[in-house]
């Protein structure tokens, strides 16, 4: 669960409350400190708790979204920057979303799936004696440790819908 985010894209102008204001919708600078509803939050950390399963291995954490533009994943040094700025979890989506509720008036709780791990550890350098001897395939190996599968996320997707629907 969302409780602050970082807006990279925005940073850098790409923000969806560009252009003419409308007044009819809310102010021309909203705040967006309190972005995350506190009580939409306590609700949701009260509901997780009569609704989890015992044999459930899935958990409701608060923590920092990042939105970046996409389409793509993340590079290994992209992932560490991100996390040296204090990102728990990265998204393609959301906080535009966020940001014109909030500028609507409207109260905001923002759940996300995590689907695929970061990968924190750096590429080798091609001089780096270890990978020497490497085959092809043992070098594509050797870089697939924890990549991004868009394959494997929508497979994360399917299983967490099924861990969260509620049986009669």
């Amino acid at each position: 669960m969302n409780n602050k985010h970082l807006n990279l894209p925005g940073l850098v102008g790409f923000n969806p409350l560009r252009g003419p204001n409308q007044d009819d919708f809310g102010v021309r600078f909203p705040p967006l400190s309190d972005a995350y509803d506190l009580g939409l939050r306590r609700m949701a950390h009260e509901l997780w708790a009569t609704i989890k399963r015992s044999n459930q291995s899935r958990v409701l954490q608060e923590g920092v979204y990042v939105f970046v533009s996409g389409p793509s994943y993340e590079t290994r040094a992209e992932c560490r920057m991100l996390h040296q700025l204090g990102a728990d979890v990265v998204g393609m989506s959301t906080v535009p979303e966020v940001i014109v509720a909030r500028h609507s008036g409207l109260r905001v709780l923002a759940l996300s799936l995590v689907t695929n791990n970061v990968v924190l550890q750096n590429v080798p350098r091609g001089d780096d004696e270890s990978i020497q001897s490497m085959t092809t395939q043992q070098l594509d190996d050797h870089l697939s440790s924890g990549k991004a599968d868009h394959n494997e996320v929508l497979e994360a997707g399917r299983e967490a819908a099924a861990d969260l629907q509620v049986s009669p």
